[in-house]
């Protein structure tokens, strides 16, 4: 694999962004749920024994043991914990010395005191997921606040590799768990027939989806299968075209999820785990850079990578067709499509393929630690190396260590494989389990509304005779009202509403505080319902009753013409899901003293400098829509840290630029140096060739005369040589 700098600082910044929608949103919603006034008051959840402060940290991991120490009601705790949180990760967008190991720990601290007395509002597999992923960014990213330096360690690629492990995990068991759950929906091919307008929030785009035909549904179940339980194999080929490919098969999922369906940060998330699948060849590649790594490989070697991945793909797509039978329908103008393996089956191959995805796994961070091991033995200087090596120990060290620990919740999809790991690995799993540095996941488990999407109404009334249905922002109420488009937005009581028309209303004991806080008229609730009270219908006087029932929803129909319906909605009436209750009704007394969800002591509230301080902050923020409040400190975030790379970018081409100019006048000076040095040679030459020719002069002269005078002496011996003949 090549060098992942580029990879993992978007990563970072992408873990920022998300830090800061998640804060924001859960800032923005804090009074109604967990306020001295809210639906499940957070102070309840901490009971202050006297006990020395570290045996509460450690029994409860939150830093909002600290209020009292600060003169903070745990209302206020709250508010400026997310405060802080929401600005440090605001902050970290913007500067990329703030993507430091500190911050980042400080970010996933914040985080979990909120998650501990969050309660059910905070009990969805996505914070835990992001209080996982915020872990892993303490060992990815950088120490530069102590270092002071951001430059590349040996080690990075190992710490990375952390995150492309969870991506595995993640998304190999959320395909795994949709047929070990014997699902009729998921094993008929069925679900996304039902998906689109049973799930908790829908897009618009969710309605059109939905009317698809029925053969383009399953084949989508079926793509889901192959994306989810195939695809993530390849996160570990030693190929890399198989990884990219990886990689945009699973981008094309959380994107299609993204468009149909409000699934609030989770899916952003995703996409940047799924960054652990890049290089810096490919991030330049789009970025139209020129990549300065020279390919060596032989041309041979080339065409059987060419090969290897042509099998790989074509073993894929020949296994989808085999497993899932399709074939042509020429019909119905599709593919047909069915399950063609059985639960026994399907169970047999998840017990034989889970110990040799841990053996994968095993290898590839194996291969890792060992090319980064010999990188630090390759670094110039002894003192280097010997700093490198003992980084490289420490977080390969913890890296095993996460990796070990992972494999508790990773093989909860098949018993067989739990039950064979070492014990110890189990005991270290107990011992860290509090703090939420592993997690098991498995998403879309069940589908759920195949007879029809259950949706609780609450109606209020002053009278007890005229019925006012209180409509919500989010959920489907309204049948005439659009689906909402509110990502990175989660709005959790709209959520749990969801959950709670499952089942009875017994199920969810905070939805009678829900009836007794609307029916008291408490503003810091009816908020969550609507950002604008004024939308209320009850804003200015709270009703003296209250009810709710069950209804069965279905999105609408295009017409017979092809023209669209003047509705989203239609529904049916299911049944009473609650009584009615009023004030002092005996009924509702007796559910809030059964389920404790009566005040036994008046709450503190805070009047310090900094309590006033945070009340201002919510004064500012009350009343704005939290999804636009949200895209627009990240689309604010986003903007500058483009100007401030396109700045950076021409800063470093006027530097070339200079570079350059200062080159050719070097070159122009060395050059006229060099003329001037010649015209003087020259000149010298000149004075010694006259020189020289005075010299050859003489030399000319003085070899004339010696030939002058040799030849008069071959004359005189010619004529001596006559006479003696004549003689």
């Amino acid at each position: 694999m090549g060098e992942i700098i580029l990879p993992r600082r978007m990563f970072l910044w992408c873990m920022a962004a998300i830090y800061l929608a998640a804060f924001v949103s859960l800032y923005m919603q804090i009074p109604g749920l967990y306020g001295n006034d809210g639906l499940l008051p957070a102070r309840w959840q901490l009971r202050y024994s006297g006990k020395p402060l570290v045996e509460q940290l450690l029994s409860s991991p939150t830093l909002l043991w600290l209020g009292p120490r600060l003169g903070l009601d745990t209302q206020t705790a709250m508010e400026l914990l997310c405060l802080i949180g929401a600005a440090l990760s605001l902050a970290a967008t913007l500067m990329e010395a703030l993507r430091d190991s500190v911050v980042f720990f400080c970010l996933w601290a914040l985080y979990l005191s909120m998650y501990q007395v969050g309660q059910v509002f905070l009990y969805f597999q996505w914070d835990n997921l992001l209080l996982e992923t915020g872990f892993l960014c303490i060992l990815v990213a950088p120490l530069t606040i102590i270092r002071g330096s951001q430059a590349v360690r040996e080690h990075d690629r190992v710490t990375f590799w952390l995150i492309r492990w969870l991506l595995f995990r993640l998304m190999f068991a959320s395909g795994v768990v949709k047929l070990t759950s014997r699902c009729p929906t998921w094993w008929g091919l069925t679900a996304l027939t039902y998906h689109y307008e049973t799930q908790c929030i829908p897009t618009p785009l969710a309605w059109v989806a939905h009317q698809l035909p029925v053969w383009w549904q399953k084949l989508s179940v079926v793509g889901t299968f192959v994306i989810e339980m195939a695809a993530p194999l390849l996160f570990f080929s030693p190929l890399r075209r198989l990884r990219l490919g990886s990689f945009y098969l699973q981008v094309l999922l959380q994107v299609l999820i993204i468009l149909s369906g409000n699934y609030n940060f989770f899916n952003l998330l995703t996409l940047a785990l799924c960054l652990s699948l890049l290089d810096d060849q490919h991030v330049h590649f789009w970025l139209r850079k020129t990549d300065k790594t020279n390919n060596n490989d032989s041309r041979l070697w080339s065409w059987l990578c060419y090969l290897l991945e042509l099998a790989v793909w074509s073993l894929m797509i020949f296994g989808t067709i085999i497993c899932f039978d399709l074939q042509l329908d020429k019909t119905r103008n599709g593919i047909s499509s069915r399950t063609a393996f059985t639960y026994h089956q399907f169970n047999q191959f998840l017990k034989t393929v889970t110990i040799p995805c841990i053996w994968i796994g095993v290898l590839s961070l194996t291969w890792e630690m060992v090319a980064a091991m010999f990188r630090c033995a390759c670094v110039c200087g002894f003192l280097k190396r010997f700093c490198g090596t003992i980084q490289w120990t420490v977080f390969a060290a913890a890296t095993a260590a996460m990796f070990a620990v992972s494999l508790v919740p990773f093989t909860y999809i098949e018993y067989d494989s739990n039950t064979r790991l070492w014990p110890g690995v189990r005991r270290a799993h107990e011992l860290v389990n509090r703090y939420q540095l592993v997690n098991s996941y498995g998403l879309f488990r069940r589908m759920t509304g195949v007879g029809g999407r259950p949706e609780v109404v609450i109606e209020g009334s002053h009278d007890g005779v005229t019925w006012t249905e209180i409509e919500f922002m989010y959920k489907p109420g309204n049948l005439s009202a659009p689906p909402p488009v509110l990502t990175p937005h989660q709005p959790r009581l709209d959520w749990q509403m969801w959950f709670a028309a499952l089942g009875a209303h017994t199920q969810a004991p905070w939805f009678t505080s829900l009836m007794y806080r609307l029916l008291q008229g408490k503003r810091d609730v009816i908020e969550l319902i609507q950002t604008d009270v004024s939308q209320y219908p009850f804003h200015q006087q709270p009703p003296a009753y209250l009810r709710a029932h069950r209804y069965r929803y279905w999105f609408t129909e295009p017409k017979a013409d092809g023209s669209y319906p003047q509705r989203w909605w239609r529904r049916v009436y299911d049944e009473e899901f609650y009584p009615t209750v009023h004030l002092g009704n005996t009924v509702l007394e007796g559910m809030l003293n059964q389920y404790g969800l009566k005040d036994k002591s008046p709450p503190r509230i805070s009047n310090t400098t900094v309590a006033r301080a945070v009340r201002w902050v919510r004064s500012q923020v009350r009343g704005v829509p939290t999804h636009i409040l949200i895209w627009t400190l990240i689309a604010c975030s986003a903007t500058f840290c483009l100007l401030q790379g396109l700045r950076n970018r021409n800063k470093g081409n006027l530097l070339t630029h200079s570079a350059a100019v200062t080159v050719n006048n070097h070159t122009e000076n060395r050059e006229k140096s060099d003329e001037q040095q010649a015209v003087e040679e020259e000149e010298e030459g000149e004075d010694s060739e006259d020189e020289v020719e005075e010299g050859e002069g003489e030399e000319r002269d003085t070899v004339s005369d010696n030939n002058e005078g040799e030849e008069q002496d071959e004359e005189e011996e010619r004529d001596e040589l006559l006479r003696k003949r004549k003689l």
